[in-house]
């Protein structure tokens, strides 16, 4: 009986016998050549920028094989996620042909990170030829690669992803290696170098430095990148299909009083929870739209990928499919599903996808598990019938059905939407975002940054209305000039959460708050730096406090709207990965009058609606305004009549709160805490701590603690305390408030 078990883990490669049946395309010799040029040079660092789709991994460990296994060169391969650490290893594996690797017969790969099935750092060792690690496992235990690099001259350093690699994990990575290496040959993969802040492109820029230009020259100190191509090309190259996006509206409403807990896991963790899947699963209506949207263009469609909500949802969608006289089955997860009992073993599912790509199956039904990996190349229509918040599951579920001619697919590509109403606002993700916004294509890059900045900008526009939830009291929102409660533009940025997984997040500025981020964003490492926080996942508790130092320094006083802490804490968490300050996008080119429903009331009131008039007015707004921008930054129809009427109401002067008639006792502001005072006098408060800091000066105009005398420039440092504490009688007015360092308020507050 054998004492031990095959993984896929680590293994030795044996060349392949034979030529490779696959020819790379015209882009991928390219950018091999282009590659072997600068390869010329002692050590390099460049970016190699290809579009979803356009085969990144195949290109990369193709040329490898050749360039540096067979010239007896370690290779250490760097990415984020399990799936990618896969992807690498087996394509090493399946292109290891003896034509490119002439002088070798085999070589050894070992996968290492978090996950059960890859082996750990402590099993590297010095045979090891490629290492594909997770930048997680290694980040913390650097000192294992070192017995690996003793003695190494040479190393290819690939990361996978390397739009994330300004992070400071992957950052430490790499200054180790550069350390132990004489030459480090660098080579990051991407499709989106520079779709972020400018501030992460400045530091992806001293990261990848060289790059090769237009005529095949090497160019050391810039922006380096050897090898580019855009969309458009592929899809002129009919590599990639041409994407049509077609919606259809299931007039469901669904997340009516999903509670917050839900719709945070939703909006951060991309999971439905199971009440709602269950509902969307059973919904008749929807489920028969979508089989009925098949049948209408079923010609046209072709062979169809439907992504279900749930498993239960899938087995109904089979069910009715096949009813219908279409062919179809479904893929599951091999784990037994606690609802419906139902287990489908790995066997089980090779048969139904081996079923499909002999066209036997007309639709094929899963959850989320043929989002990648799997070749299924005559796909010419995925039907979205499950939302997401993630641009990363969009792409790869879209990415189904990109297979264009040359690479065995369809020149087209249809993309099947189907929207529901959602009664709470989530910024659930457009198939055409990931495009580019329009279904258009463009070379240039500023164009993409445009184009998804606008798309962002409509779509976080909507977050608005969930300050305005007809839950809530909104009469000191209403008392606001509308135009005010407009945004003026965002900062947007995405990082890496500790499960491996990206997260876009945008932040919404208003004139209110505009002021309050600026000071924030100046005072960023100043602020980490206080803390002594220098890991790249800060604690839970950590950002709390973080957090409240913010409000206390920088967001205290009246703000309508208010700022979230939800959006602080995510600013913390980006700044604390990446040392950087997220980019600001101005909403400049969204025409704030458009949606100034006080302007819409004025003319209602000047041309003297009635009713009907009035009701064509509106009605003729909210259906033709450009580009749908009431709908999207309203939501609902009826809260824009609510909000309309308000207006009109204001105009009219008939807009009034209910009369007072009861008379309440009173406490003296001064016998409140700050913090209580900010909820009934946020002005008050923020004139209190202003106060304070103000005498604090010393005759440089330095910021100086009242007890250590310690100084500084800013006020991040320091905390405004009571002189005489209030539970010895002290009083929350001016005279009686200071400021300490928040060593000398601890100890006070110890005592």
């Amino acid at each position: 009986m054998k004492d031990y078990i095959e993984v896929k883990s680590n293994g030795r490669v044996r060349a392949k016998k034979g030529t490779n049946t696959r020819t790379p395309y015209h882009h991928q010799k390219d950018a091999m050549r282009k590659l072997s040029i600068i390869n010329e040079e002692k050590s390099f660092s460049t970016l190699v920028v290809l579009p979803t789709g356009g085969g990144k991994t195949y290109t990369a460990s193709t040329w490898l094989l050749k360039n540096a296994i067979d010239q007896k060169k370690k290779v250490l391969w760097i990415a984020h996620r399990q799936m990618l650490l896969d992807q690498a290893a087996e394509s090493f594996q399946k292109f290891a042909y003896a034509e490119v690797m002439p002088h070798i017969s085999e070589f050894t790969y070992r996968i290492v990170s978090g996950s059960s099935s890859h082996d750990r750092s402590i099993d590297i060792t010095a045979k090891d030829n490629i290492l594909i690690l997770s930048k997680d496992s290694i980040g913390r235990n650097l000192d294992r690669l070192d017995c690996w690099l003793k003695g190494e001259k040479e190393l290819f350093v690939i990361v996978d992803e390397a739009h994330h690699s300004t992070a400071k994990t992957y950052r430490k990575i790499l200054d180790y290696v550069k350390q132990k290496v004489e030459n480090v040959k660098l080579i990051g993969l991407t499709a989106t170098p520079f779709r972020t802040s400018e501030s992460e492109a400045g530091l992806l820029a001293q990261i990848y430095k060289d790059g090769v230009n237009d005529k095949d020259q090497v160019v050391k100190n810039d922006l380096g990148i050897t090898y580019q191509i855009g969309l458009k090309d592929l899809i002129n190259n009919r590599i990639l299909s041409k994407p049509i996006f077609e919606s259809n509206f299931t007039d469901e409403d669904y997340g009516e009083e999903i509670g917050l807990d839900a719709l945070e896991r939703i909006q951060y963790l991309d999971v439905i929870p199971d009440e709602l899947a269950d509902r969307m699963a059973q919904s008749a209506v929807r489920n028969k739209l979508i089989v009925d949207t098949y049948l209408k263009k079923a010609n046209e469609y072709g062979q169809t990928i439907v992504f279900a909500v749930s498993i239960a949802h899938a087995i109904v969608l089979s069910k009715l499919f096949n009813n219908a006289g279409v062919a179809a089955d479904y893929v599951i997860s091999s784990v037994k599903d606690a609802v419906t009992g139902v287990t489908v073993s790995r066997e089980d599912n090779e048969r139904k996808l081996q079923n499909y790509r002999d066209g036997k199956l007309q639709v094929l039904i899963n959850v989320n598990i043929l989002t990648e990996g799997v070749d299924l190349p005559q796909t010419k229509t995925v039907f979205l019938a499950r939302p997401t918040v993630s641009k990363i599951l969009m792409t790869q579920m879209v990415g189904r059905a990109l297979r264009g001619t040359a690479a065995g697919g369809t020149s087209e590509a249809y993309i099947v939407s189907f929207v529901d109403q959602w009664n709470e606002h989530i910024s659930w993700c457009n198939p055409e975002s990931i495009f580019g916004g329009d279904g258009k294509f463009s070379d240039d890059t500023r164009d993409y940054e445009r184009q998804d900045i606008n798309l962002i900008a409509i779509s976080k526009i909507e977050e608005f209305a969930s300050l305005l939830d007809e839950n809530v009291d909104t009469t000191a929102l209403e008392k606001a000039p509308f135009i005010s409660r407009i945004p003026i533009g965002m900062y947007a940025f995405s990082y890496l959460q500790d499960n491996g997984m990206d997260l876009s997040y945008q932040v919404m500025v208003y004139d209110s708050t505009k002021e309050a981020y600026k000071q924030l964003m100046l005072s960023l490492s100043t602020l980490f730096a206080e803390y002594g926080v220098d890991e790249e996942y800060p604690s839970v508790e950590i950002l709390e406090q973080m957090e409240e130092h913010c409000h206390d320094t920088f967001f205290c006083g009246e703000m309508i709207p208010p700022y979230e802490k939800r959006d602080v804490i995510n600013i913390l968490k980006y700044y604390a990965q990446y040392d950087a300050v997220p980019a600001f996008y101005t909403f400049d080119e969204v025409d704030a009058s458009k949606l100034d429903v006080s302007k819409i009331a004025q003319h209602i009131w000047d041309e003297d609606m009635g009713a009907r008039k009035k009701a064509e007015y509106t009605n003729e707004l909210w259906n033709n305004s450009d580009e749908n921008m009431l709908k999207m930054f309203f939501g609902r129809k009826t809260y824009f009549l609510k909000q309309l009427d308000i207006e009109i109401m204001k105009i009219a002067g008939n807009y009034d709160e209910d009369e007072e008639n009861v008379t309440y006792g009173v406490r003296q502001l001064e016998d409140m805490s700050l913090s209580e005072i900010r909820k009934v006098r946020p002005d008050y408060e923020k004139e209190l701590r202003d106060e304070a800091f103000e005498k604090s000066k010393n005759k440089r105009g330095l910021y100086e603690c009242a007890i250590c005398h310690m100084t500084a420039s800013n006020r991040i440092p320091f905390q405004v305390d009571h002189i005489v504490p209030m539970n010895q009688g002290g009083k929350t007015k001016s005279e009686n408030l200071q400021i300490l360092c928040r060593k000398c308020n601890g100890r006070k507050g110890d005592k």
